[in-house]
């Protein structure tokens, strides 16, 4: 059981991001697309749960150490190469992604210049990674509890605060900016866009666990906190959309209502998601190319968080967002290649032999 709620944390630690703990992320993809957007939490719950057992379970059955062997096992050994080739390259630019911003909620909150928060958290991500990967999962894990508390407490605030009628709220929503043209595209991109960054750290998830059960569970688990998640959030921001709509962080201006110091409680859990991010991100792409535990990986994860800071301080963020739409589309692919390969494998094992798979 220890083993199904570690994998489940980590699940969750990974993709939810400062946007998803700000309420930005769910705002725009799901709230503002009014009472349907609930549905639309409910749709992308469902699909986060199928995708988080099968990603988790072929780590398993593969006994994964990178996620290259079971983009291979989904995509094939040719397409498999372009597909690991862009999920590779996404994982550096998140890890940069979340350190840039780590610097900027530190210079907002605590007045910290952008740039020395930045490194201040890459320090703390780089020395997180550098432990074994059963350390760096519990370590992702370990704050996904208090993330779900204060959630679900602030949601239940934003409803009993409620002023607007239901009418009004569906009138507001229906003039915001929404992520999609429809709720359930809504719903579906979203997924998409986050599974490119979650198929490397389930993939090797599912290879730490002691069985295929265990983490097929594990992943289940972690669909369905998501999901939870995001309808506590959705419900608590729909009921005060009047108040929050266009705001960068809905969240946290609902808490500032309540009291200055739970709104820093909450941007501390915002920094503790970021960092969540960053460690998983930068864990996967340094396993991606050397040996997990090994003097070589420390060292080389040291140069690749250096080279991510760099990259954070020279305005990357700016080029990660041009190129995200591209992993929004190749996120619905692997959606589908997914489907397609647990299908397969309902019908006959995946693969006979594991090692055929690393081999390519």
């Amino acid at each position: 059981m220890k083993d199904v709620i570690r994998i489940a944390g980590a699940f969750v630690g990974v993709l939810v991001g400062a946007g998803f703990a700000s309420g930005q992320e769910i705002l725009v993809f799901f709230v503002n697309f009014g009472l349907w957007g609930l549905l639309g939490t409910l749709l992308s719950a469902a699909v986060f749960v199928f995708l988080g057992m099968a990603l988790a379970g072929m780590g398993s059955r593969l006994q994964a150490q990178s996620h290259k062997v079971v983009v291979d096992a989904i995509c094939g050994p040719y397409l498999g190469r372009l597909v690991d080739g862009l999920i590779t390259f996404f994982m550096f630019a998140v890890t940069v992604v979340m350190l840039a911003g780590a610097g900027a909620l530190l210079e907002q909150q605590f007045e910290f210049p952008a740039a020395l928060g930045s490194a201040l958290v890459t320090v703390a991500v780089v020395a997180a990674v550098c432990l074994d990967v059963r350390r760096v999962i519990t370590l992702i894990g370990a704050v996904t509890p208090l993330l779900v508390l204060v959630s679900v407490a602030v949601a239940a605030y934003a409803v009993f605060t409620r002023e607007a009628d239901t009418a009004t709220l569906e009138t507001i929503a229906s003039e915001q900016t929404a992520g999609a043209r429809y709720w359930w595209l809504g719903a579906l991109l979203y997924v998409s866009y986050n599974i490119v960054a979650g198929v490397p750290i389930l993939a090797i998830m599912g290879g730490t666990a002691r069985n295929e059960r265990t983490a097929a569970w594990g992943g289940l688990l972690g669909g369905l906190v998501l999901g939870g998640l995001m309808l506590a959030i959705a419900l608590g921001l729909l009921s005060r959309l009047d108040t929050v709509a266009g705001a960068p962080m809905p969240m946290l201006m609902l808490v500032s209502e309540v009291s200055p110091m739970l709104s820093l409680l909450v941007a501390l859990v915002i920094l503790g998601m970021i960092l969540n991010t960053a460690v998983g991100t930068l864990y996967s792409f340094c396993a991606r190319f050397l040996p997990a535990g090994t003097s070589r990986f420390r060292l080389g994860t040291v140069v690749i968080g250096l080279a991510a800071y760099g990259c954070s301080l020279l305005g990357f963020v700016s080029l990660v967002g041009k190129v995200y739409p591209i992993f929004g589309y190749l996120g619905f692919f692997l959606m589908a290649a997914i489907l397609v390969a647990w299908i397969r494998q309902r019908r006959s094992p995946l693969l006979a032999n594991p090692d055929d798979v690393r081999a390519t």
